[in-house]
């Protein structure tokens, strides 16, 4: 297999939106995805860009792609990597490609003198429950997720 890990370029955000697309499907959620392409362009290439992808190629065709931003955490004193997406297209699924992309984003943590690679995972995604427990990672019992979205957010923002 002729797998190829480089940063995404604007020219890949057609492929990286629909590769969220597709993602969003996976996880059963294909209609609530309102990103659209100019939001990935201002997020991974704009002026006040917030984050980054990796795009992973086949051949030279795009197979899969991880986007990631930084974190930091106080209790360690390190900044750290939050995994948004890491998405593999089913044809290219089971040939090492998500272990590929982990792996770099794990290199890319320690590089940055990083202390954390954390991400989010549906617990109804079994497969990808699996395959991160079989890398050792652990799920967090102390950590419950929390969102502030729609009109809960706009409330707080207009509350006295």
């Amino acid at each position: 297999m002729d797998l190829i890990l480089r940063p995404a370029v604007p020219s890949d955000v057609a492929t990286l939106h629909r590769f969220v697309v597709e993602l969003a499907a996976t996880e059963e959620f294909p209609g609530e995805v309102t990103a659209r392409p100019d939001g990935l362009t201002a997020a991974l290439f704009g002026p006040a860009a917030v984050a980054e992808a990796v795009v992973a190629e086949v051949g030279g065709v795009p197979a899969g792609f991880a986007l990631h931003y930084p974190t930091y955490s106080t209790i360690v004193g390190r900044p750290g990597i939050h995994l948004e997406d890491l998405y593999v297209a089913e044809e290219f699924r089971g040939a090492g490609i998500g272990l590929a992309l982990l792996r770099h984003l794990a290199e890319l943590t320690v590089a940055r003198g990083g202390g954390r690679l954390e991400w989010w995972v549906l617990r109804t995604n079994e497969p990808a429950l699996r395959f991160y427990r079989r890398l050792a990672a652990r799920g967090l019992d102390e950590i419950e997720v929390m969102r502030l979205d729609g009109d809960a957010l706009t409330r707080l923002v207009a509350a006295p």
